[in-house]
């Protein structure tokens, strides 16, 4: 069978669909997950060029969910060669939550809602992956946040949730590389999606196209591209690596 087999999660949109764009242009078989957009996800799905790509749902939040997601896309693409743990929660389910403005019940309920997802979702679907993967290796690709590394005051459990990602990320490269397996991570700072529209209007708009010398935010194909590099068999050698993508609008040292 021709190419290989790719797990994107939250491919329905955004990052995640620019990335099953990239596998597949590139002749790799893509499993399209997603949690509650199954009309998009299909659509993504049938835009893709090539063929052998499925469409595959859960909530990340739900472990049993998760295997059989995995266990599915697996079986319907002939195995696991790459997963990209893209999906996460940034918007709706994760409202506002500074230590002062909420209740303790709200607090602890957003953490909740986002580790679920962002943190302990993306580990349980590798450990499901790396079953699959055990046996040939592969390829892990984690989409981070520079929100991990600059905090996020208002939100501090998604940057705790992208901080954690990045920590799972190491441990793991160190883990699975006698298995043949190598993990990455992207850190990305704002991307043109739509679960980022609103921030990206109006005078806030134009402040964080600031924070870049480039005066601009990334765009989805720019995310894609250093994903599916990262995934290549040639970049072997950065696992454990975390590569920042935003345009010089934040610099660690």
């Amino acid at each position: 069978m021709a190419g290989r087999a790719v797990l994107v999660t939250g491919a329905s949109r955004g990052i995640g669909s620019a990335v099953a764009r990239a596998f597949a242009a590139g002749g790799d078989r893509v499993a399209v997950h997603h949690r509650d957009s199954a009309e998009l996800a299909e659509r993504v799905r049938a835009d893709l060029p090539g063929d052998g790509h499925v469409v595959v749902r859960a909530d990340l939040a739900d472990p049993e969910a998760v295997r059989t997601m995995v266990d599915a896309a697996a079986e319907q693409l002939g195995g696991l060669d790459v997963l990209v743990n893209n999906a996460g929660v940034y918007g709706p389910r994760d409202l506002p939550h500074p230590v002062f403005g909420n209740t303790y019940e709200q607090w602890r309920e957003q953490w909740r809602l986002v580790l679920e997802t962002n943190l302990t979702g993306a580990a349980n679907v590798t450990w499901c992956a790396a079953q699959h993967m055990r046996e040939r290796g592969g390829r892990v690709v984690n989409v981070s946040s520079r929100g991990a590394f600059r905090g996020e005051p208002e939100q501090p459990a998604y940057g705790a949730s992208k901080a954690g990602l990045n920590a799972l990320g190491q441990s793991l490269a160190l883990a699975l590389a006698p298995y043949g397996i190598a993990v990455a991570t992207v850190a990305p700072g704002f991307v043109e999606t739509d679960m980022t529209t609103t921030h990206l209007t109006g005078e806030r708009g134009d402040a964080i196209r600031a924070q870049s010398p480039f005066n601009r935010v990334a765009r989805p194909e720019e995310i894609a591209a250093a994903v599916h590099w990262l995934a290549s068999p040639e970049a072997e050698w950065a696992s454990g690596t975390i590569v920042d993508l935003n345009g010089a609008s934040y610099l660690r040292s």
